[in-house]
């Protein structure tokens, strides 16, 4: 028996922690209804979606810490025998603490789920950082639960960071293509199925992006795998990127006796025809040419036509070609050879040629 209050009470566990239990649920019951309706108001005044998933979160969490500490705040106030209270004030301590690890990770996954609405590049790498922020409020909180239980963490750190240390020194290039891989899904610049050209010269279709390289399927079907840290400081054409479609450009000469006029006239339906009936070719655009060069032996211009994509521009400019030359042929139109035209000066009557040293 003690006395509390000038009234005493039996000191059995059994019969005080129900009453501790039924008082502190009380108290948290109360606080928990008045700061979820005043929580309630604000969320319908502001109108946020991120508001709308706090206040779930909260209504899942805030009522077990508030009866964790309203048990905390009743045990230390109420006497008990020594060895029973510090059990009971380190179970308290740990179940607060596992309940805000799992709070404070759940808010900060909201947070993170929140702005990837906003930026793009943290909805790309959605998965590897949210896995990171479990991993760290995890460790973070397993640290503080050790040191309340009693265990030492300086030898256990001091461990980690030299094996931290030698990890990473033995996998820098390891870790290299890892923070790279996370770059590339993060920015994008290229992406699965995009037609790619690096500055080494290798070129084709992104097969795979992984964490440690990345894979092109090549157009003769071989696949070049390059590590992700060679592709970021890498100068990449991306032939998807901002689109698909592109300019096909083919270069041509005509005689300088050609009439210019019939020329872009003639070109242009060849090359309409071409984009309507070759598969890959953009039928909506209407092609164009532009005069550029007077050449030793042609004047030169571009044609300019669209492709669907990269791999189509080979048979619209296949089927171009052969029916720019039977229609050249048809109208009378010359594709020169290259020729060169040598004048010669007659010389004088008095005029005598020398002729090299050591000839008759």
């Amino acid at each position: 028996m003690t006395e509390l209050l000038g009234v005493k009470i039996p000191m059995n566990p059994w019969l005080v922690f129900p009453l501790i239990v039924l008082l502190a649920a009380t108290l948290a019951y109360l606080v928990n209804v008045v700061v979820m309706r005043v929580l309630r108001r604000v969320i319908e005044e502001t109108r946020m979606e991120i508001d709308g998933r706090i206040y779930r979160l909260l209504q899942r969490y805030l009522f077990p810490l508030l009866l964790v500490g309203g048990l905390l705040i009743i045990v230390d106030a109420v006497p008990l025998p020594p060895k029973v209270l510090q059990a009971t004030h380190r179970l308290l301590v740990i179940s607060g603490l596992l309940l805000a690890v799992f709070f404070l990770t759940k808010g900060a996954l909201l947070v993170l789920r929140s702005m990837e609405t906003q930026y793009e590049s943290v909805r790309n790498i959605r998965h590897p950082v949210e896995l990171f922020t479990k991993f760290l409020f995890v460790a973070v909180g397993a640290m503080i639960i050790l040191d309340n239980l009693g265990i030492s963490l300086t030898p256990l750190l001091t461990t980690l960071g030299i094996g931290s240390l030698a990890v990473a020194i033995a996998l820098q290039d390891t870790l290299g293509n890892l923070f790279s891989g996370l770059y590339i899904k993060a920015d994008r610049p290229i992406e699965l199925g995009h037609f790619i050209r690096l500055e080494t010269g290798e070129e084709g279709y992104v097969d795979r992006i992984g964490w440690r390289s990345t894979r092109i399927r090549m157009l003769p079907n071989n696949m070049v795998v390059v590590p992700n840290n060679k592709l970021v400081q890498s100068i990449i054409v991306n032939y998807h990127l901002p689109e698909k479609e592109l300019a096909v450009l083919v270069q041509v000469g005509v005689h300088y006796d050609s009439d210019l006029a019939k020329v872009e006239r003639v070109t242009r339906e060849v090359a309409k025809e071409v984009l309507q009936t070759v598969p890959g070719g953009v039928p909506s655009f209407d092609p164009f040419i532009r005069y550029h060069t007077f050449n030793e032996s042609s004047i030169d211009f571009t044609v300019i036509l669209r492709a669907r994509e990269f791999v189509d521009n080979f048979l619209v400019k296949h089927e171009f070609i052969k029916k720019l030359q039977a229609r050249y042929k048809d109208e009378g139109i010359i594709i020169p050879f290259p020729i060169r035209t040598v004048y010669l000066k007659a010389e004088s009557d008095g005029f005598q040629a020398k002729t090299p040293a050591g000839d008759p």
